[in-house]
């Protein structure tokens, strides 16, 4: 089975590759030859999702799947969330990002958040939308150098390495991305 995954994320395609079963192969947007920029103007992050994946299998007519991620903070009341990606501007550097939400956290003693990914399918003409939630804490210093996005500052639950510590196969069975992705493959395993 090849399903588009919209999305030409490198990193986020391996990450999910990985998770896949093996007759499930992805193909990025590239592959597809969607060259252009997919809007991403909704006001949450399943809309966004939502959004992406609408817009592949209208112009070009495949089967797909999109997702959209965000962090959330609790004291920032949600914050960065749907804007996550171009938190600190719109040239959407995770170093930029990342030394934002430290200074906006700086004084602040509650350190919790959360990553949320959602996933929309639009498979022979249906939607079908899996979420994966994974709690933990932003710590106060930059910490690793694998994954991507703000990986270097967020301690799951449960976990005392930063996902930028963590090899690809480690953060795929524990993160939210992760936790979404299995539950896509169980739906498309039915």
């Amino acid at each position: 089975m090849h399903l588009v995954f919209a999305s030409n994320n490198q990193n986020k395609i391996k990450e999910i590759q990985l998770l896949l079963p093996g007759y499930i192969q992805i193909l990025s947007l590239e592959e597809i030859g969607c060259f252009e920029e997919i809007p991403e103007t909704a006001a949450t992050i399943e809309g966004n999702a939502i959004l992406k994946a609408n817009y592949v299998t209208e112009k070009y007519g495949y089967n797909c799947f999109a997702d959209d991620t965000g962090l959330e903070v609790e004291v920032l009341h949600g914050d960065p969330g749907v804007y996550s990606a171009r938190y600190a501007g719109e040239q959407r550097d995770a170093n930029d990002n990342m030394d934002k939400l430290l200074d906006n956290l700086k004084d602040k003693t509650n350190r919790k958040a959360n990553f949320k990914t959602v996933i929309c399918l639009k498979i022979n003409g249906q939607q079908h939308l899996f979420t994966g939630i994974i709690n933990g804490q932003i710590i106060e210093e930059k910490i690793g150098t694998n994954g991507f996005g703000y990986d270097p500052i967020f301690v799951a639950d449960g976990h005392t390495k930063t996902f930028a510590e963590l090899t690809i196969e480690e953060k795929s069975t524990i993160s939210h991305r992760g936790l979404a992705v299995k539950q896509l493959v169980a739906f498309l395993s039915r």
